[in-house]
């Protein structure tokens, strides 16, 4: 238990990002897209709202307006009668609407595949264009949810620190970026199923119980 707590925060990770690796080997994105334009509407929905509950909403809007072009012609009022069970309707089919617009208008209706040029889509947060650039563009790519800042705080990997963009600064100095969008989709995986913050954490149950910075 010494040699455990005298673990740097790089070898707490590395050994973190590899058991997480050995509990979830097939993660993925839990929002449902077909399209980088889609997940950017997608993404935007789930703001405060379940991922669940935007895979079904979006259905509907997508089987209406199936392109880019096609949601950007789309009436604001159309698109927030459609999104409105996702909560704060009215700012996000305004946002989605104006997004759409500037892929027509600048970017030829595709999404750009730089963090810069996602950064000024309105309504695209870097958590939004981080999952952008790991999920459709391969690239490194970390995404600060409330999961992986809730996580990454009791597991010791950062200290005390809530505001995302200086928990993304932290967390690139110690994730590999090769491994950096999976074991941010871990993190979502194992704060769903063991790391609860609904309920008290199953740390009895948890492949990190030996190392989390919580237990020691």
């Amino acid at each position: 238990m010494e040699s455990q707590k005298r673990y740097t925060k790089k070898q707490r990770t590395l050994d973190i990002i590899e058991r997480l690796k050995k509990e979830y080997p097939d993660t993925v994105c839990t929002l449902d897209t077909s399209h980088a334009w889609q997940l950017l509407v997608s993404v935007r929905l789930a703001a405060q709202c379940t991922d669940a509950r935007v895979n079904v909403v979006v259905q509907d809007l997508f089987a209406k307006y199936p392109g880019v072009k096609e949601l950007a012609a789309a009436d604001v009022s159309d698109i927030e009668a459609i999104v409105k069970p996702c909560g704060l309707g009215k700012s996000k089919a305004r946002d989605i609407s104006a997004c759409m617009n500037m892929l027509v208008d600048s970017y030829n209706c595709q999404v750009p595949d730089s963090l810069d040029e996602l950064l000024k889509l309105p309504g695209v947060g870097r958590k939004s264009a981080n999952l952008i650039m790991g999920d459709i563009y391969g690239k490194p790519a970390i995404v600060t949810d409330t999961h992986c800042i809730r996580l990454v705080n009791r597991m010791g990997l950062v200290d005390g620190i809530k505001d995302p963009k200086k928990v993304e600064m932290e967390l690139w100095k110690l994730v590999p970026p090769e491994e950096s969008n999976d074991f941010c989709h871990r993190l979502v995986d194992h704060g769903r199923a063991v790391c609860s913050a609904r309920t008290k954490p199953h740390c009895d149950a948890c492949c990190l119980n030996d190392i989390c910075k919580k237990i020691l």
